[in-house]
């Protein structure tokens, strides 16, 4: 009893998290019934027609779902890679630094756009690759014909990819400079004595040690290999460019809330929500075996 007085007070700051979650994410799972359903608000879901799997038949037979699916998984995996790569490469250079006043604001520029939203984002991409834009005003200056780069095919995910990168490397980078720091300065003392050179240090001290977090990072993003950024690419999208920049979430939003396929809509919805728990049980898999990281 006062083992249970004592973790009370605990439990009750839990509470309205946990009552949160109940409301907004165990409930609403719930309405995945629709998926099996053809759906009519009139009806509701106790008096809708059950029509089984028809509307997970019919995803893989529109003409559209391979283009839909490529975009979510190139888009992803590229970010997903670019997102190890860039803030590895990044926290490798900024810690060989010696002016520690540099360092620390150089890290803080770099973080800052984190807390930007994807509609801010938004507009600052449009204000600088619209056709009136900054790039396209340095692009006539050499006597280039404006690119409309976010209504291009060709351009519309480099963009997508890029601005993602941009926003989020300086963030990632702090996980590669704590595992830094906690490597034992009297290594690179010895490479001193040794007369290893700045990069040999680099090569043969600092990314062999950090590369167990290196892997953890990449094993645990594999879970969101399904999840291409819907906030970013709504903000940025346009039907111009739907062959290259349409993904799951995007297309869900579109059939389910715009044209009112409650049921379809949902059914790709869920289809993806399963394969992304099964990607993400692999990826703690894979982290438990390859980097000895584990949850649970």
């Amino acid at each position: 009893m006062k083992k249970k007085r004592h973790t009370l007070p605990y439990h009750l700051m839990l509470m309205p998290g946990m009552v949160f979650l109940l409301i907004f994410s165990i409930v609403p799972m719930f309405g995945a019934v629709i998926a099996f359903q053809k759906f009519e608000p009139v009806k509701g879901i106790l008096g809708s027609q059950f029509v089984g799997l028809a509307n997970f038949k019919r995803l893989f037979l529109i003409p559209d779902s391979k283009q839909i699916i490529f975009n979510t998984v190139y888009i992803a995996v590229f970010k997903m890679l670019l997102n190890i790569i860039v803030p590895l490469f990044f926290a490798v250079v900024l810690n060989e630094c010696r002016r520690k006043i540099f360092k620390r604001c150089v890290q803080t520029i770099v973080y800052l756009p984190n807390f930007l939203s994807w509609v801010i984002v938004a507009v600052m991409l449009g204000n600088m690759f619209g056709p009136n834009g900054f790039i396209n005003s340095i692009l006539g200056m050499f006597g280039h014909e404006p690119i409309l780069f976010l209504a291009s095919n060709t351009w519309f995910r480099p963009l997508i990819i890029g601005s993602d990168v941009w926003k989020g490397f300086g963030y990632g980078a702090i996980v590669y400079l704590a595992a830094i720091m906690n490597i034992d300065t009297s290594l690179y003392e010895a490479a001193d004595i040794d007369g290893a050179s700045r990069m040999q240090k680099i090569t043969k001290i600092t990314v062999p040690l950090i590369m167990p977090t290196v892997i953890l990072m990449a094993t645990l993003s594999l879970g969101n290999v399904l999840n291409a950024g819907f906030d970013q690419i709504f903000n940025l999208y346009s039907p111009l460019v739907y062959e290259t920049g349409d993904i799951i979430d995007t297309y869900v939003y579109r059939m389910g809330l715009v044209q009112l396929q409650y049921s379809f809509g949902t059914a790709v919805g869920l289809l993806k929500s399963a394969v992304s728990f099964v990607l993400i049980v692999l990826s703690y898999k894979l982290a438990d075996r390859f980097a000895g990281y584990r949850i649970f």
